[in-house]
């Protein structure tokens, strides 16, 4: 194997999230994913109220998948959603007032209320990945890394195998062509040692268990996910990165950043500026994330 430590500075990092928004979009890619501030020297974020609900509910349920399953619940979740809401109120989550925070903050509890009365497999034992963002060669050759933090390894013991859970806050069902869950499998296939058996998507305000998915296949979704990957390397050697439509609803609104059009609201933890629409506050459509 290549030498991690020594390569993956110059490597091309993609994930679920950088695929998706070159496939949508390459100048959306961009500035999500290239562009700098000039003036600040940090990369941009557009945060809105569903995905500042999105990270809220993840970062609770993240949180207990480190705990040994004895004691996942000792504490309430919605104690511990308090304290992490603390990061995106007010503006800083892009809500316009006080009405439409607590109409969002009400949908988190509901989540993390549904997950506490229907624990399922979070009440059981879990395979933790041991990576801060789990990640394998892509293509040791293109130096391409594939990364991403899956939400949940459920661990069956019947077959030594393990079980992919991706949590859903968002009110739309993912598409039945999205690679979300074939980049989680490649992921959990190459960063533990465990087969994967079964990966489902959970809809927590509505579902009160994950819904099975039919399984990947593992050459197929290699092949896809390096053909989109070279596509991005090749537009970052060309600096080449145009809406395929001119202009279309996901980089225009990136784009009122860089017209200084948005309104800074700080810096987040990974040291990205982020900024805030008015008229994405009431936005309900941008709801996935990688954590």
């Amino acid at each position: 194997m290549k030498d991690q430590a020594k390569d993956t500075y110059d490597a091309l990092w993609v994930s679920h999230t950088s695929l998706s928004d070159f496939v949508t979009c390459p100048r959306s890619y961009y500035i999500k994913n290239v562009y700098k501030d000039p003036k600040r020297g940090r990369k941009i974020k557009l945060m809105s109220p569903p995905l500042a609900l999105g990270s809220a509910v993840h970062e609770v349920l993240e949180t207990i998948s480190s705990l040994p399953k004895e004691t996942r619940f000792n504490e309430s979740l919605i104690d511990q959603l308090e304290t992490v809401w603390e990061k995106i109120k007010h503006e800083k989550g892009g809500f316009a007032n006080e009405n439409l925070e607590e109409q969002y903050k009400k949908r988190a509890k509901k989540m993390l209320e549904n997950v506490t009365v229907h624990k399922g497999p979070l009440a059981g034992p879990a395979v933790k990945i041991k990576m801060d963002l789990p990640h394998f060669w892509l293509s040791e050759k293109d130096n391409i890394i594939l990364c991403g933090k899956l939400d949940w390894l459920e661990y069956l013991p019947d077959t030594d195998s393990v079980h992919i859970i991706d949590f859903k806050t968002g009110v739309n069902e993912e598409a039945t062509d999205s690679l979300q869950l074939p980049i989680y499998f490649l992921i959990a296939q190459n960063c533990q040692l465990r087969p994967v058996t079964r990966v489902s998507y959970w809809y927590l305000d509505r579902n009160n268990k994950p819904q099975e998915q039919p399984l990947p296949n593992s050459q197929e979704c290699v092949n896809e996910v390096y053909k989109i990957a070279k596509d991005i390397k090749l537009a970052r050697s060309l600096n080449r990165f145009k809406c395929h439509y001119g202009e279309c609803r996901n980089c225009k609104s990136l784009e009122k950043i860089l017209k200084g059009q948005a309104q800074y609201v700080g810096v987040d933890e990974f040291n990205r500026d982020v900024y805030i629409l008015p008229e994405l506050t009431q936005d309900d459509t941008d709801t996935s994330i990688i954590l």
